[in-house]
């Protein structure tokens, strides 16, 4: 919208996240805003989020408990189709298997805009530059480019499975460091959707009654940085040509 030449015609988009609720965090009003549009949107989640809680239940009922919770957050903001890739949370390196199986996740999506989190450390904001984040970033990238659409790369893909090559022509980087960043998503008409889609996540953010008010201010400090009239709010993002 802002700083950038988006491509045309996208149809499809696919969110590749670490966790559940990395996309209600950081994105869910910029995927609501596309699933409006009509753009189908696909999310990978690398791992299930087992990592966490008070250690009360095992991690396969933390697991159970996260990907329902992401399943009932994607249909908030109009998201359907979910590929769950049960890495482990809290040691996703990005590994050439890693970069298989998002390669896959492409090709079966066949995305024009792909969303990941950056691999970079966003250092004025450091607790969202979960190691996790940004390995899924660099898995994504190379999943992007130069997997998905070089036939040769992961050859089983095509050979056993009939995945045929992919060009992602949008990457989309979220949490990148601020000065990478140059495009915002007025997301004031789908704010409610994104914080019922953050809601979902109840093992996450519990009862947080102050939470849509911080989080509505974070949005519209980030509208005004982007010239966005008053009372707008904004997500932003970098975003790289990738044909």
């Amino acid at each position: 919208m802002i700083g950038v030449t988006l491509s045309d015609d996208v149809r499809t988009a696919l969110v590749v996240c670490a966790h559940p609720d990395d996309v209600d965090f950081g994105a869910a009003g910029t995927v609501a805003t596309w699933t409006a549009a009509g753009i189908a949107v696909s999310y990978c989640l690398v791992t299930s989020g087992e990592a966490s809680g008070d250690g009360s239940h095992t991690a396969d009922e933390v697991a159970a408990i996260r990907q329902a919770e992401q399943w009932s957050a994607a249909a908030a903001v109009g998201v359907a189709d979910l590929y769950f890739l049960g890495y482990p949370d809290g040691a996703v390196e990005p590994t050439l298997a890693l970069r298989r199986d998002i390669t896959r996740v492409i090709r079966k999506v066949r995305p024009d805009r792909v969303l990941t989190w950056s691999p970079e450390i966003n250092w004025s904001h450091v607790p969202t530059a979960h190691p996790d984040h940004r390995a899924t970033g660099a898995a994504t990238f190379a999943a992007v480019y130069p997997d998905a659409r070089n036939p040769h790369a992961h050859p089983e893909l095509l050979r056993d499975e009939g995945l045929e090559p992919w060009s992602v022509p949008e990457l989309w980087i979220a949490d990148a460091p601020k000065h990478l960043r140059e495009h915002a998503v007025d997301i004031t008409d789908q704010f409610d959707r994104r914080m019922a889609a953050l809601g979902a996540h109840v093992s996450q953010v519990g009862e947080n009654p102050d939470l849509a008010e911080r989080m509505r201010g974070h949005f519209a400090d980030t509208a005004a940085r982007y010239g966005l009239p008053r009372g707008r709010l904004a997500e932003e993002f970098q975003i790289v040509d990738t044909r």
